[in-house]
């Protein structure tokens, strides 16, 4: 994915369509302050009627939509869920999204002998980086492309684990499967904070000093979509919970990350504890004054 195939960024900063904003954003004047985007998760649209999908086609009207998924499970080898990625297309074809995006995880694996035929985690599972699961990947998002007729964003992952038998590090991980499918990085930078400072309670380690090597070793061409979001401090581990405003380190790497990248779609992500919208359109403001201040540079 080249810079050159990116929309147009004179309002290069989206914010998620969440039900509590439904209304206010809605009834908002078309000539108001614009967005570039908003996103919604694809799963809560699977249906082919009711009020949900008549919101979103209103808002399609609006505003350009990206289709953020949480379900395909890209990295389980035990292949992807045919009805699920039939929903996806049903949904991509509806709307017209800008983007699709899902994660590098794994949620499916095959249940014991006297389970299900097949296990479903209610959480994205991170993946070892290994030969092995970049063939998974790839032949997954290669799936999830041809039946879509366009290539996807994948989303690096907040882990709270690490598999001992890793082959790479992660940001080859992607290089590879970018180069190998066509598909574009979507770059989550509060979970690279999120994994830094969870490495540092073990470590004398700097969370934005490896966020940032991180996004340097990244193909900088591959990356579609940049997702800001806040983080929650608990005594013994950082949780990615999408319920806050974006914290310090993580504005300071985005700041790197845009004078590294150059402008990219950016996301504000806010899904629990969500505040008034005013609150949310300054995150997304914020966001914009960032971007700005690198292209003048």
């Amino acid at each position: 994915m080249s810079a050159a195939a990116l929309p147009s960024l004179d309002r290069p900063v989206g914010i998620g369509l969440r039900q509590p904003h439904y209304a206010e954003l809605l009834d908002r004047p078309r000539e108001g302050r614009p967005l570039g985007f908003v996103e919604v998760h694809s799963e809560n649209f699977f249906a082919d009627g009711g009020a949900a999908i008549a919101v979103l086609h209103e808002a399609r009207s609006r505003w350009d939509v990206s289709l953020h998924g949480v379900g395909l499970s890209l990295g389980s080898a035990c292949g992807l869920d045919p009805w699920h990625l039939d929903r996806l297309a049903r949904l991509a074809e509806r709307i017209e999204p800008v983007r699709v995006s899902d994660h590098a995880s794994y949620a499916r694996a095959p249940g014991g002998p006297a389970g299900p035929e097949l296990l479903h985690a209610n959480d994205l599972l991170p993946l070892a980086f290994t030969r092995e699961a970049l063939d998974v990947m790839a032949r997954n998002v290669t799936q999830v492309q041809e039946r879509l007729r366009r290539p996807i964003l994948v989303e690096n992952l907040s882990a709270y684990l690490a598999w001992q038998d890793r082959e790479m590090s992660e940001p080859e991980f992607f290089n590879q499967l970018t180069r190998r499918t066509g598909c574009g990085l979507l770059l989550d930078v509060n979970n690279l904070v999120v994994n830094g400072l969870n490495r540092a309670r073990d470590a004398n380690a700097d969370a934005v000093r490896d966020a940032c090597d991180w996004i340097d070793a990244i193909d900088a061409a591959s990356v579609g979509e940049i997702h800001l979001a806040g983080y929650l401090e608990l005594p013994d581990i950082v949780i990615d919970d999408h319920g806050s405003r974006v914290h310090e380190p993580v504005w300071r790497v985005f700041a790197h990350a845009i004078d590294r990248l150059g402008p990219r779609p950016t996301l504000v992500e806010w899904d629990t504890e969500l505040p008034p919208l005013a609150v949310l359109l300054e995150e997304a403001a914020h966001a914009e004054r960032v971007i700005a201040g690198a292209v003048q540079r």
